[in-house]
């Protein structure tokens, strides 16, 4: 963590300089905004932590309910969140709090038992990740995001209270072209309307949402006509697995999962109740908490169930629907506009809460999309990248749905499972599909973000199109072990991380100091192209090298001056952009992520941790190309 760099400022780092002008909640409603996001879940606070630590980014983010969520709804955090909590700077706090799920029990009649463990599997394969799966209860996730916003400098805070009823879209208007009414829902105003006008709407207004509604789109897919029970609950077991995340199967009962939450105590149980007709909901049957409760212990015989608290509790019916587009512009209409109104969460995608990614995805659209959208605001890059927010997610969002469905299926199976190599079926799809319910699966596709394959084999742990896989390093200028993907913030700045070659110390006449030299000089450098002037060098384009040898062996001043950069109002020296492998077996990053040791090669990361390309460490032509297809020349 950087501060102090524009002077001794004493006090919490977390909490930035506020910004001048900036509006506070409750405040009188602005006639116009850069940005309106619709609804204070997972999405819209992902989002709204993103733009409020841009001064010149005018945000309103608004919420029908009167205050911030206290329990229930979500509670699963996937590896792949968790790597982007460390970007926000909050993952150690989750981690603290959190129950860490580290085995998974599978539980089914046996021979000489009405119930009996029947496998067991680790539920993060090793390696997978430096961060572990956690379940934490959404409304924590929420307080997290809301203290990023708080302590950013516009100090951003939800509207409670309002909601977004109605919209349209003006396309020839060159600013504020969405126009939005808002309707209050405190008592005292309920029912009053009010409109302003908005450079972007983004709807992350959930299943029902009204943003979605008025730009046309609408969910399509199935339902497997099935009522399921979910409550959070303090209570007394004999049931051997309590604190695992657990699926138990009975003879004729149907199925529930056991999630340990967070505190030691607490526990979130998902019951199976009852089918559903074609056109029956949930509603319709008036179940409740006793009911769940009564289906859970019969399900748990001969194990015992005394519930002492139901702190929440819900009832829902399995769906998975996906929406056309994730924005407003028509297929014939994309070479010609770009998008206004974008749709994130459920709002676009839904599905059921057996794989645990409902939350997670919906993170992920809009850590995709915060980048993009302060990109073009402060005037990095033309409006024609949001398209590429539609396209990257939907198709994320397309395997997700795709993936609940047939996993739902094998959860809900009534049939005796078929063991193959010790394990039931459920357990052994379980394990094949862990790399998805980690959140590491997506790649996105071919594109302007994410380059051509040609030089994959420079660095095979690093996939294009795949989240940028961290390993440990050693910083050079304090020996200090870290990852080396802690380096990345959630500050909307691309990484350009380059892997030295063997023999490469940074001094003169080394791949590294001829790059950097480049990067740092050449006019035709997306340095000097893409940053604008009076900006620090790194402000668009953060440059980071990992040498082979370890840190006692190298000089930290015969690096390069683009690895000691100059930063801030006082021309500070950066220290924190030179790293070495780390030299103890099953460690070395080098060998972990498959880097070419004889050539070294470049990698770039995108803003959301994912990989946009990787390239010799010579490729100067085609690094400026790419950047170029993304970026204004601003130098």
């Amino acid at each position: 963590m950087q501060y102090h760099v524009n002077g001794f400022k004493p006090g919490d780092p977390d909490v930035l300089p506020a910004a001048p002008g900036h509006r506070r909640a409750g405040d009188p409603l602005p006639a116009t905004v850069d940005v309106l996001i619709a609804g204070s879940g997972p999405a819209g606070l992902c989002l709204a932590a993103q733009l409020a630590r841009v001064p010149q980014i005018r945000t309103l983010l608004v919420e029908p309910k009167l205050a911030p969520m206290e329990k229930g709804q979500a509670d699963g955090i996937s590896v792949r969140s968790m790597e982007m909590f460390q970007a926000f700077g909050f993952a150690e706090k989750v981690m603290r709090e959190s129950v860490w799920i580290n085995e998974t029990t599978f539980w089914a009649p046996g021979a000489d038992a009405p119930l009996s463990r029947v496998a067991r599997v680790q539920d993060v394969p090793d390696g997978t990740s430096e961060m572990p799966h956690v379940l934490i209860n959404q409304a924590r996730v929420h307080d997290m995001f809301l203290d990023v916003m708080r302590r950013s400098p516009t100090r951003l805070e939800p509207d409670y209270g309002l909601k977004v009823v109605d919209l349209s879209i003006d396309p020839a208007a060159a600013e504020h072209p969405v126009t939005v009414t808002l309707e209050h829902t405190t008592p005292e105003r309920a029912g009053r309307t009010t409109t302003l006008r908005a450079n972007y709407v983004i709807g992350c207004d959930g299943a029902r949402s009204t943003v979605r509604g008025a730009i046309g789109g609408a969910l399509h897919g199935d339902a497997a006509h099935q009522a399921w029970g979910v409550m959070d609950v303090l209570a007394v077991t004999d049931f051997p697995d309590w604190r695992m995340k657990s699926f138990v199967r009975s003879q004729d009962e149907g199925i529930l999962m056991v999630l340990p939450r967070e505190g030691g105590h607490l526990v979130r149980l998902y019951v199976e109740l009852d089918a559903l007709g074609e056109h029956e909901r949930a509603a319709d049957r008036g179940m409740g908490a006793e009911d769940i409760i009564a289906k859970a212990r019969r399900i748990f015989a001969p194990f015992t169930l005394d519930v002492k608290e139901v702190v929440w509790w819900s009832i829902y019916e399995i769906g998975h629907r996906l929406t056309d587009k994730f924005d407003d512009v028509p297929e014939d209409q994309v070479a010609t506009r770009a998008p206004r109104v974008m749709l994130a969460g459920d709002a676009c995608h839904t599905h059921s809460p057996k794989a645990g990614q409902g939350m997670n995805v919906s993170m992920g659209d809009t850590f995709n999309l915060g980048w993009k959208l302060i990109s073009v605001l402060t005037g990095r890059a033309d409006a024609a990248l949001l398209h590429s927010y539609s396209g990257e997610r939907r198709a994320a969002a397309k395997g997700l749905v795709e993936f609940d469905h047939k996993w739902a299926r094998v959860v809900g199976a009534r049939s005796a499972d078929d063991a193959t190599d010790g394990l039931p079926r459920v357990a052994r799809e379980f394990v094949n599909n862990l790399p998805f319910t980690c959140g590491l699966t997506i790649q996105y596709e071919r594109s302007a973000l994410t380059g051509a394959p040609a030089h994959q084999g420079l660095a095979t742990g690093f996939p294009i199109g795949m989240r940028f896989h961290s390993a440990p390093v050693i910083r050079l200028a304090d020996a200090k072990p870290m990852q080396l993907g802690h380096c990345i913030e959630a500050d909307a700045r691309f990484r350009l991380f380059l892997f030295a070659p063997a023999g490469d110390a940074g001094g003169p006449g080394g791949a590294v100091a001829s790059l950097c030299d480049w990067l740092e000089h050449d006019p035709a450098s997306p340095l000097r192209r893409h940053t604008a002037p009076g900006e620090d060098v790194d402000a668009v384009i953060d440059v980071r090298a990992v040498f082979q040898p370890g840190f006692r062996e190298l000089d930290f001043g015969a690096l390069p001056s683009l690895l000691r950069p100059a930063v801030g109002r006082y021309g500070l020296c950066d220290y924190e952009k030179a790293f070495c492998a780390v030299q103890k077996p099953g460690e070395d990053l080098f060998a972990l992520r498959g880097i070419d040791r004889a050539a070294g090669c470049l990698v770039v990361v995108r803003p959301d941790q994912y990989v946009g390309h990787v390239l010799p460490l010579a490729a100067r032509a085609e690094l400026a190309a790419y950047f170029a297809a993304i970026l204004r020349v601003r130098g």
